[in-house]
This record gives structure tokens, sequence and C-alpha cells, in this order.
């Protein structure tokens, strides 16, 4: 797997972020990393970690930086030389499998969502954190990509979350709740009684397996896994 790293962006710079891509190598061999930011910096941070003739790192020198008081879609449209950019980029040709980046959130779904483009049928992109519970892991989608949402918006999460549940930890049903103010049916706004019936529709066709409403601390107990 190779993965592109913006190692620019981060609160305390690019020396945590290249180290802890050399120590990785070690641990996986079939790793390649692609380093993308100042290549001056990432290559003394390299001669310190005894990396620099590693063969599976790549540098790719870039001149700009998008932080964290930028305009994430104008900094990413007018800043075409900063380290997210460029590694964007590289990921849309085809030179990566997986994106990292330590720097603004904000921009790094912008520039996803305007370079690498979102999959067919899929809306808007969703941010979501594998959180730890008490009998394993829930997903949390969405976990704040998204200031205002749908009715629509919220079935598609559910349908995206029970997919990279099933896939990447092989559930074959993911339970899928509603994180609402209570578990009944009229609980919520007006859009969430509206969600509530669209996710039980989908449930009573198998799309998904629908729990139901649910509170945050039924999610952080183990009821539900997205």
């Amino acid at each position: 797997m190779k993965i592109v790293i913006d190692v620019m962006g981060s609160d305390n710079g690019p020396e945590a972020i290249v180290a802890g891509a050399v120590s990785s190598l070690a641990e996986f061999p079939d790793l390649e990393v692609v380093l993308v930011g100042d290549g001056g910096r990432i290559n003394d941070i390299l001669k310190k970690e005894k990396a620099e003739n590693e063969k599976r790192i790549t540098v790719f020198p870039t001149t700009e930086v998008i932080d964290m008081h930028d305009s994430p879609s104008r900094a990413v449209l007018q800043k075409k030389d900063s380290s997210l950019a460029v590694a964007l980029n590289i990921m849309k040709d085809g030179g990566g499998d997986a994106l990292l980046s330590a720097g603004s959130t904000g921009a790094v779904l912008a520039g996803s969502t305007f370079v690498l483009k979102r999959i067919k049928g899929i809306r808007r992109p969703a941010l979501a954190p594998s959180l730890p519970t008490k009998s394993g892991r829930s997903l949390l989608i969405d976990c704040g990509a998204n200031v205002v949402c749908s009715a629509e918006d919220l079935l598609l999460f559910a349908l995206m979350g029970s997919c990279y549940m099933k896939k990447q930890f092989n559930m074959s049903s993911p339970r899928v709740g509603l994180i609402n103010n209570g578990a009944e049916d009229s609980k919520g706004t007006p859009m969430h009684v509206e969600a509530y019936k669209m996710l039980k529709k989908a449930g009573e066709t198998g799309e998904i397996n629908f729990v139901g409403n649910v509170e945050g601390s039924t999610m952080l107990l183990g009821g539900v896994d997205v």
C-alpha cells in the first residue's frame, strides 16, 4: 500500500509526522509513503531519522501551506502548490492508495470534494470516526462535516456507515441508530421525525438494520454499530 502524507499543517510542524511515517515502515514491510511538504525540512528530518536512503519513501517538495486560519475551499483553489493540494492531485493521478493529513479538516474535506470528487450517488461527504464503546466500537456519522442536514442526508449517511462497517469490520448486519433526545419515534425536530420514517422504511426493505432512535449513552454502551 502506498500512503500519500501531507506533512505540513500540523500544530507541531512536520517532525512528528515524518518520524511517524519512518517508524511505520519498519512495522509494515509492504508499505510505501509519499511525503509532501517543505522538501528541505523533510530531508533534514529523514537524515536525523537515518532514513534518507529508504527506497520506500518518496518526497514531493512544495512551497505553500494551508493553515487553520485559511478559508478551506478558497485555500485549496488558490494555494495550488500547498502540501495538501499537491497531495490531493497525486491521489487523483493514481499515485497513492490513501491520503493522510494533520492539517485543516475543512480543507481536506473541501479539497477531496473538489479534486477527488464524490462517489456516484453520494450527495454529501461525511466524517466518520470509529469510537470505542463498552462492547467494541461504533461509527459516528456524520461528526461535523455538515452543519445542516436533511432527512435524506441522514439516510445516505446510514447507508454509507452500514456499508463501511460491513467491509471494514466484517459485520454482517450492523445496527444503525438515529441519535436523538429520546428513543420514541416522535422525538426530535421535524427533520428527525422524517429521517426516522425514511430509516425505518430502509430497515423494512433490508437496506440497513435500523434499530430506531438512540441516545448518546446507548451508543457508548454498545447498543448500536452505526
